[in-house]
Order: C-alpha cells, then structure tokens, then sequence
C-alpha cells in the first residue's frame, strides 16, 4: 500500500556505491548540478553551498534559479532542505516551499537513497507554475533524477 499523497512524494533507489559517496554527491557543489538537471548556478560553474541548517544551496535545472534553504545536515545519513520550486529566485521559507527530505541506508557494499518531497497542499502555486512545480511534475521528476542520480554515482572513479 502506497502511503504517497497529493502532498508527499516518496522515492527510493538502490545504488551500487558507499553510504560516503554517495553523500558527497548529494551535497558537493560540484556534483549537483551534475544530477539535478542543469549545473548548480547554470554556468557550468557550481555556486557555493553552505553545508549547515540555515544555509543556502541555489538550483538551477533549467527553469530558473532556486535559492533552497538547508533544513538539516546529519552525515552522511540525513539532509533536508527547502525548495521554493513556484518561485523562481524567491529563498525558500517555511509558506512558500516543499521539504526535501534524503534518507541513505547502507545496504550491502551499496546504499539505499531515499527521498520525500512534502508539503504541496499547503502551496498557493502560481497557474503557469504547476507545470514545473505542481505534486505531478515533482512526482514524475525525482523518479527520473533519482535514475540518473545512480548512474552518476555508479561511474564516478573510487
């Protein structure tokens, strides 16, 4: 039974690497942008991320730049942040963002990633943002970024 609503969104993924990798390439700059669609600040050159609740990490996967709040940092198991996805350049805060929530279990010689995406239903989402922000772009969106989230990591040299 799925418990998956209009407001929560829960993926998993298996990878075939190390809890610690796997947690660099969540949180390192330059692995980002590598994953999540466009590079970190859409230059190419990655933006720098201030790694501790409080802190700002921008997005940029294409549909403008996202300054996300970094809610928690517990390495390399848990982070969590902010994501004002209706709103492009606006920082994210408590009434006009989702939370990203990654949980990574080490499962083998490998790592089970788990993401949760909640807090839709509380969202006024601007009409021609629903297409990049709604729960359905989100839904569709981190089952393929979570694939290509693994291959990333997978290749990456040991």
């Amino acid at each position: 039974m799925s418990t998956e609503t209009q407001d929560r969104i829960e993926r998993e993924i298996s990878i075939g690497a190390p809890v610690e990798r796997v947690w660099e390439v969540l949180t390192r700059p330059e692995h980002i942008g590598r994953w999540f669609g466009r590079d970190v600040g859409g230059s190419g050159e990655p933006k720098s991320m201030e790694l501790r609740p409080g802190g700002i990490m921008r997005l940029d996967h294409g549909a403008g730049v996202y300054p996300t709040r970094i809610v928690s940092v517990e390495p390399p198991r848990y982070f969590a942040y902010r994501w004002a996805s209706a709103f492009p350049g606006v920082e994210a805060a408590e009434g006009n963002s989702t939370l990203v929530e990654f949980t990574l279990t080490p499962e083998g010689e490998g790592t089970l990633l788990r993401v949760v995406e909640t807090g839709f239903a509380a969202l006024d989402i601007p009409e021609e943002r629903i297409p990049y922000a709604g729960y359905e772009s989100h839904s569709e969106g981190w089952t393929q970024v979570l694939a290509g989230f693994a291959a990333y990591t997978e290749k990456l040299p040991v």
